[in-house]
């Protein structure tokens, strides 16, 4: 059988070998997020955050159809130059690997690849979701079908504000998924810290987080933890700012006739547009906060992986 084209970095494959914690990382901030040379900067500094708090990144992506699981500098500044680089879900990450393409990993792929590569926690900026309108376009996000099935505890601020937030924890409630809010009752609205959505789950530790993914492996339970980390009270936009804006947003799309997944990356651009760039900074400031967070979950499982020998 041929083998699985998949790449451990040199860093990553170290940490790994000495039982020390790694955190995954998605691409598609970087090819989809922002501008270069914007994206390489804060994927360096996602990374580094990561390194300050203790634990090794591992940004993931497909390079020349091989699995990469965590870049060197070269080639993090490659992916974050490319054109043309496919966005891939569940649905299409092994047909890219086929077939010597290069793409960029969403939260579905990344959990994907984390999974194969034994990595448990994954830090990125916001899931997908269900879209605004989803009872007539079914425009529902891979993301909380992988959340149901694949084992990686995923560190995010929310959902993406621009979906429709109440939707979207119904569904991860019927798939059986932990919600945990950090630190608070209210379940974060990404670009906000406080939601009108009472959290299901709310814990204040990274500890208590870990110990609940080393419970969900003892018990044998398919899927992961979406872990619900508010974003820096200094950081955030607040919500009944952003209510009018996400609407304009919405409604140019719909004139536009925007649709599958060309409505993500055009609802942030325009939202970036209406917000004079506020929103990109906010996001920035959400996902160093998040890898920070990751970080400490990942290096709190490693103490009790060792304490329990499992």
């Amino acid at each position: 059988m041929t083998a699985l084209p998949l790449i451990r970095s040199a860093e990553v494959a170290a940490a790994m070998a000495s039982d020390t914690p790694v955190v995954a990382l998605e691409s598609t901030i970087i090819t989809h997020g922002m501008p270069y040379p914007q994206n390489l900067e804060v994927a360096r500094q996602v990374e580094n955050d990561i390194r300050g708090a203790g634990a090794t990144p591992a940004t993931i992506a497909v390079i020349d159809g091989t699995l990469h699981i965590g870049l060197d500098d070269a080639q993090l500044e490659a992916l974050a130059q490319a054109k043309s680089v496919a966005k891939l879900s569940r649905a299409d990450l092994a047909a890219c690997m086929a077939t010597g393409g290069t793409g960029a990993t969403t939260v579905a792929a990344t959990m994907i690849a984390a999974q194969l590569a034994g990595i448990e926690i994954f830090a990125t900026g916001g899931i997908g979701g269900v879209h605004r309108g989803a009872e007539n376009s079914f425009d529902i996000s891979a993301d909380l079908m992988e959340l149901a099935q694949t084992r990686v505890t995923v560190v995010a601020a929310g959902a993406k504000a621009i979906l429709d937030v109440e939707k979207t924890l119904e569904v991860l409630e019927t798939q059986g998924v932990p919600v945990i809010a950090v630190g608070q009752d209210s379940f974060p609205a990404f670009w906000s810290a406080h939601s009108p959505l009472k959290a299901p789950l709310r814990m204040d530790r990274a500890a208590e987080i870990a110990r609940a993914h080393h419970m969900r492996g003892q018990m044998a339970l398919p899927g992961g933890q979406l872990i619900a980390n508010p974003i820096p009270a200094d950081s955030e936009i607040a919500a009944e700012a952003l209510a009018p804006i996400i609407a304009q947003a919405q409604a140019d799309a719909d004139v536009h006739g925007i649709r599958g997944k060309a409505v993500t990356p055009y609802l942030l651009q325009r939202i970036f547009e209406l917000t004079e760039g506020r929103s990109l900074t906010a996001n920035i400031a959400l996902v160093r906060n998040n890898a920070r967070l990751a970080a400490q979950i990942a290096s709190e499982l490693v103490t009790l992986t060792r304490e329990t020998g499992s």
